[in-house]
């Protein structure tokens, strides 16, 4: 039986959506139903709270950095053995990059190529009939994706709400909810979003507390009722390949940013994953025969990861004879030093030898092709990959390793080489996704 989805999208980033979205998986969940969800776009952080919420990882569903084959196959995976599919949208539902529709990384062009349904999560502060009119707009922007109710969020009063709904009637649009501004939907946020799900000690409670209120707020039933059953065609799946047959993987508060879908990709073809915690002090693994340092939060941990000897140590010993790669924050650790946001620096394992700071800030943010310019862990020499950056770090000294990739945008302009390579060892700021 095929799975029914829908999509829960915005018309703006800050809109509650994420908030919204994992309080409601909690309270399907609750209700007895099997909830499985994804995520638009490239993004780390959420999925943590939709997995906390779903009892299942959550992947990311990106149509600009996957082929189509790839969203199919992921799509296909994340929803199996579920009752509702639920992908939580980014930015606003047609925000993307200039580029064919279907290929644009905006959330209509997942409503348009599975044929689900789209219920924006509205911000109603500071308005009140003039959502009717946003939401005419949504509603005939563009042909193949349909907008099928709306949830209300952040209503001050049932005069608002009732002004709201009134106007929203005319339109013959569902109004499935209106959720109240309320302290138990405010979640911590840091530089790169909200602060990551296994940091919050209350977070258990708190998203009891969130359930409870979208519970009594949106009309559940009427919610997966309109749902529609998955639009999902079959084919072979391009995937990045694995690094190694025991790939030793860097995994704790200070590197969590790793894709669900490259993991089950490298299981696929047999790979076996062995998790190592660079803050626990612990090596990569001498049994296993490539090393992953992911992104993360290296820099709020910079002097206790430069205390680390064991780690240390024990990853340049590893990377005197295996490959060991670094994307992001792990690319950070690969360098000679980190200075921290106290201007303090530390000193890191030195396979590679760039500097980096966080008291140095200027934010790189934005889809990237890569052309690799070495066989590495990501591909053969000449390869492409499509990825992305998000950082606030910078390089403050660029070393003299040979570059790791030619760095190209989303719309094909040149950014000039990026990373760094040196024997076994390699790294960037790039978080791959896909091979093109």
């Amino acid at each position: 039986m095929t799975t029914r989805g829908l999509i829960l999208s915005a018309i703006r980033s800050g809109s509650g959506k994420t908030v919204v979205a994992t309080a409601l998986v909690a309270a399907l969940r609750r209700r007895g139903l099997a909830v499985a969800t994804a995520k638009s776009g490239p993004d780390y952080i959420d999925p943590a709270f939709h997995a906390l919420a779903a009892g299942r990882p959550s992947p990311n569903l990106d149509s600009w950095a996957m082929p189509p084959e790839l969203l199919d196959a992921v799509a296909t995976s994340a929803s199996a053995r579920a009752d509702l599919f639920i992908v939580e949208g980014a930015l606003g539902l047609f925000d993307g990059v200039a580029g064919p529709r279907g290929r644009r990384g905006a959330t209509a062009d997942l409503a348009a190529r599975f044929g689900l349904p789209v219920v924006p999560v509205l911000d109603v502060s500071g308005q009140s009939q003039t959502v009717a009119a946003v939401l005419r707009g949504l509603m005939a922007h563009e042909p193949g994706v349909r907008v099928a109710g709306v949830i209300l969020n952040r209503v001050a009063s049932e005069r608002h709400r009732a002004l709201i709904a009134g106007a929203v009637a005319e339109i013959d649009l569902p109004v499935l909810g209106a959720v109240p501004r309320d302290a138990a939907l405010a979640l911590p946020e840091r530089h790169l979003g909200l602060v990551q799900a296994e940091e919050q000690a209350d977070l258990a409670a708190r998203l009891a507390a969130a359930s409870d209120l979208v519970e009594r707020s949106i009309d559940c039933d009427a919610l997966v009722a309109l749902a529609e059953p998955l639009r999902i065609a079959t084919g072979a799946a391009r995937r990045l390949p694995p690094p190694g047959r025991r790939i030793a993987l860097a995994r704790d508060a200070a590197f969590s940013f790793v894709y669900p879908h490259l993991l089950e990709g490298w299981r696929g073809e047999g790979a076996e994953i062995v998790p190592f915690s660079p803050l626990g002090n612990e090596p990569p693994a001498d049994d296993c025969d490539a090393c992953w340092l992911p992104g993360g939060y290296p820099e709020l941990h910079a002097g206790r990861l430069a205390a680390n000897e064991t780690f240390l140590e024990g990853l340049r010993r590893f990377a005197m004879t295996r490959p060991v790669h670094g994307e992001c924050g792990g690319y950070m650790v690969l360098g000679e030093m980190l200075v921290d946001a106290a201007g303090e620096g530390h000193r890191m394992a030195g396979l590679l030898s760039h500097a980096t700071s966080f008291e140095t800030r200027r934010l790189s943010l934005g889809y990237r092709e890569a052309r690799l310019l070495a066989d590495s862990p990501l591909g053969p020499a000449g390869g492409l990959v499509r990825g992305h950056e998000f950082h606030y770090a910078c390089e403050i000294e660029g070393g003299s390793d040979a570059p790791f990739a030619e760095i190209a945008d989303a719309a094909g302009r040149p950014l000039g080489p990026g990373g760094g390579r040196r024997g076994l060892v390699s790294g960037s700021w790039f978080h791959a996704v896909a091979p093109v």
